[in-house]
């Protein structure tokens, strides 16, 4: 006698295999993205640190909520990863043209947490309370969505307040880390462009 898990199970298995190959090349088309406009291999790294902090929090949300982590919730995740990345590189971009301007580093990252707080914050937040009544539908219909709206709304609050902390300290560690090139790139010794 032999058994093995079927339907919806197996679906959801061939399903995740498939997804779980294409995260890694999802990720370095987003750090290609970045790499570019910023010249540097390096920020692009820490605007996507926050991206596990995301995962966390959708993972803290299905656990407040009382919901099981299914196929939705990891679809939410993966939308989760681009949307997280918007406050990061709000800040980084903050930081460059405080930079460029000739401000020290220190006074670029506390001038750009303080500048920057508000709107990463209502940002995160109006997102949050903007997907929270679907969170709280009981109607059948919508039930299929429920876990990937969870896994946004927790995870953009959670890494939210990860990025405001996070990615100033990683800016300024990496900084002292690392040769001005790997950082900088190009920008230290050519002048801001804007178009």
């Amino acid at each position: 006698m032999s058994y093995y898990l079927g339907g919806e199970h197996e679906e959801g298995i061939e399903a995740f295999s498939g997804l779980a190959s294409l995260i890694p090349l999802a990720l370095m088309v987003m750090f290609s993205l970045l790499a570019i406009p910023l010249k540097s291999y390096v920020q692009p790294l820490i605007i996507m640190s926050v991206i596990p902090f995301g995962a966390v929090g959708a993972l803290l949300g299905h656990l407040i909520m009382g919901w099981p982590v299914v196929m939705a919730s990891v679809l939410g995740t993966i939308a989760l990863s681009g949307v997280v990345v918007n406050a990061s590189l709000v800040l980084v971009h903050y930081i460059n043209g405080l930079r460029r301007q000739g401000i020290s580093i220190n006074e670029a990252v506390v001038c750009a947490g303080v500048v920057r707080f508000r709107p990463i914050l209502l940002t995160s937040l109006t997102t949050f309370v903007g997907l929270f009544p679907l969170m709280l539908s009981n109607n059948p219909n919508t039930a299929f969505v429920v876990p990937m709206a969870i896994s946004l709304g927790w995870g953009v609050l959670f890494a939210t307040m990860m990025t405001l902390f996070l990615v100033p300290s990683l800016y300024l560690i990496l900084e002292d880390l690392l040769p001005a090139e790997w950082f900088m790139g190009k920008t230290q010794t050519e002048p801001a462009f804007d178009a």
